[in-house]
């Protein structure tokens, strides 16, 4: 869901041919080519973004060149941070937050997953909230 709202508030703001944003899982249930959920296929497209019914999904753990070529890394939770130092000690991670302290917040976004509509509801209207404060400092630089 970040994704995909991240990347229409920089279209909106007209930054989207210049920042490239990538969703990839970290968590022992991703998997290259799984079907993006339900769910989430449905909040977004509740928030008028069109996604396709195959839209899918990448294992962080089978491309750590994602993290390698990126300039910023932003978590949904301090588990999953810690996780992505632990696991990729070899590969230079540029600057890794939480989606919610970059924001400038405190906090985890928790992983709806399993949880029902309302909670993937829930979890976009988070999502969506902070995502100006985001795009806000990637746009000043604030990176």
């Amino acid at each position: 869901m970040a994704e995909h709202l991240l990347i229409r508030e920089l279209r909106a703001r007209g930054a989207d041919d210049r920042i490239v944003v990538r969703s990839a899982g970290i968590a022992a249930y991703a998997r290259d080519g799984a079907l993006v959920s339900l769910d989430t296929r449905m909040v977004l497209r509740s928030e008028g973004i069109a996604v396709h019914d195959e839209l899918t999904s990448t294992d962080l753990k089978r491309h750590p060149e994602l993290l390698e070529n990126a300039d910023l890394v932003l978590a949904m939770t301090a588990a999953q941070a810690g996780d992505l130092r632990a696991r990729f000690t070899e590969v230079r991670i540029p600057r890794l937050e939480t989606f919610k302290s970059f924001a400038g917040e405190s906090g985890d976004i928790a992983d709806p997953v399993e949880q029902g509509h309302e909670a993937f509801t829930s979890c976009c209207e988070e999502i969506k909230r902070l995502v100006p404060m985001v795009v806000n400092r990637i746009l000043n630089g604030d990176q």
